[in-house]
């Protein structure tokens, strides 16, 4: 067997065992879980995370998801916290401790502190009668799987299955505080996955910016708008704003002729497509894409389709949506 080939049989050997250690924790959920997703759900603080070493890795990446689906939370470390950042507790906080043993010596000022000033905790551990697991008001207990290294010693199968719970934590909070990708975008305003959950409302052009004219606007005053406004289009309305049509460059090489003499309301297309502002930007491309046009109305069809914005496909790709 060459080196190449022992490389590959190691790396699928360690990922099918975690994959497995994933499905023995799946099995193994039972009380301990709901208890612990009912007592998050009833926190009127936050929720402090805590793990020393690996652990504490882990317990960071949980906070960091708990913080961005819904549910306040924040990473204290607990040899920090043996040096004044137990502060950063308080009676409405529920507390998260991870230690795969259940015995990890730095916990213990942090575990004190919640049973001193009555601070609801919940233990993850794989050893039931671990000194964490019988301190904690609601237990977690991981099963107890071979590590993936192949000596036993180094934190692979266990962290997975920590890592693989708190997801599972977040998930079970997240649905049952019914939390909608408009929630999440909250959290996640910048980036490719602000991006991708933005609104119309959020990208369009609005108010004095969108190119609007009444149907009796002579063609003259009408390519001026279009000109001024820099969108290559403009919106005919009513009194009331409401959208009775547009006028594209489409519009005025079909009229070229007399075009002049004509007005708003004779060169208009009479149904453009039109996009509502609580629309995903996302969707709002690909209908321009498949149409092949380059901007789009936004109305209130509540209000007779009155126009509210305009958004430009340049618009969504400057944004980074794709």
């Amino acid at each position: 067997m060459s080196d190449a080939d022992k490389i590959l049989q190691t790396g699928r050997r360690v990922i099918t065992e975690e994959a497995a250690a994933l499905t023995q924790l799946a099995d193994s959920l039972g009380d301990g879980f709901s208890a612990a997703v009912d007592l998050l759900l009833q926190v009127k603080g936050r929720v402090i995370l805590s793990g020393m070493g690996k652990s504490g890795h882990i317990a960071r990446k949980i906070a960091a998801t708990f913080a961005s689906t819904g549910t306040p939370a924040h990473f204290v470390h607990p040899a920090e916290a043996s040096h004044g950042d137990l502060g950063m507790m308080t009676s409405g906080d529920v507390v998260l401790v991870l230690s795969n043993s259940g015995e990890t010596p730095e916990l213990v000022d942090l575990v004190n502190y919640t049973r001193r000033f009555g601070i609801p905790m919940i233990g993850v551990a794989s050893r039931p009668d671990s000194s964490l697991l019988q301190q904690a008001d609601v237990k977690i207990v991981l099963p107890q799987t071979g590590e993936a290294c192949g000596y036993g010693v180094v934190p692979t199968s266990s962290t997975t299955m920590t890592l693989a719970l708190g997801d599972a934590l977040a998930v079970a909070l997240m649905e049952f505080r019914k939390f909608t990708p408009e929630n999440f975008r909250e959290f996640h305003p910048g980036g490719k996955l602000g991006a991708q959950l933005a609104r119309v409302a959020d990208l369009m052009h609005s108010e004095n910016e969108v190119p609007t004219v009444s149907a009796s606007t002579p063609m003259t005053d009408t390519l001026l708008t279009i000109s001024q406004k820099g969108f290559g289009v403009v919106a005919v309305t009513d009194e009331e704003r409401s959208l009775i049509g547009i006028v594209t460059d489409g519009d005025l090489r079909r009229h070229m002729s007399g075009l002049l003499d004509r007005t708003a309301g004779e060169v208009m297309t009479r149904t453009p497509t039109i996009v509502s502002p609580n629309m995903l930007a996302a969707e709002a491309l690909a209908l321009m894409n498949n149409r092949k046009i380059t901007c789009v109305f936004a109305t209130d069809e509540a209000q007779n389709n009155k126009v509210l914005g305009i958004l430009h496909i340049h618009d969504c790709l400057r944004a980074g949506v794709v």
